[in-house]
């Protein structure tokens, strides 16, 4: 049950990008289609459940034991970045359409803060092995969720007749503000 409470609050009430206001790059910038949106959504969830798996490892069975805990900045960006690279190599060969739609914005999830925030916070939040695998599950869903959210409100804008001045990204920032603020009338689900 508290692996359930707490990923339902991961993806949905602490969502990443919506109320902890990362991973944003991404958000903004590979939100315009909805299959673009998707294929990076499955990207971070197949990288932060990797990332969040492999680095909890690594922090209770390697940093740890040898009192280094203090690197753990260092090591989980590594992780991340040959995690992204796997990702990479995998689009380029697999799926190639998906490889030059996300363009500049799949090596960008070596940088995205949210995976790196994440791996960070199940340390910071001493979560075990399994319950940092199902935050970092979680909230890769959460992004998941709201940048395919804003890839159909997107979509949609584009058809409908917005005044000049908030053509563009005042319009999508607007966008997102409301979003976080549906998203913030789940505070009271958890």
């Amino acid at each position: 049950m508290k692996l359930i409470l707490l990923a339902i609050s991961a993806a949905l009430v602490n969502n990443v990008i919506l109320s902890q206001f990362m991973g944003i790059c991404p958000f903004l910038g590979v939100s315009k289609k909805v299959n673009t949106a998707a294929g990076m959504g499955g990207a971070v969830i197949f990288v932060m459940t990797i990332a969040s798996t492999v680095t909890a490892l690594i922090y209770n069975f390697v940093l740890v034991p040898l009192d280094l805990e203090y690197l753990n900045t260092i090591v989980f960006i590594l992780v991340i970045a040959a995690l992204v690279q796997f990702v990479e190599m995998f689009l380029k060969k697999a799926i190639p359409s998906l490889y030059q739609s996300l363009g500049v914005y799949l090596p960008l999830i070596t940088t995205n803060c949210a995976v790196l925030g994440i791996a960070l916070k199940n340390v910071q939040d001493g979560l075990s092995i399994l319950a940092s695998v199902v935050n970092g599950f979680a909230s890769a869903v959460g992004f998941a969720i709201a940048i395919i959210i804003m890839a159909g409100i997107r979509e949609k804008i584009e058809h409908n007749d917005v005044p000049e001045s908030f053509k563009g990204a005042p319009i999508v920032l607007i966008s997102a503000g409301l979003m976080a603020i549906a998203f913030m009338g789940l505070s009271g689900l958890i």
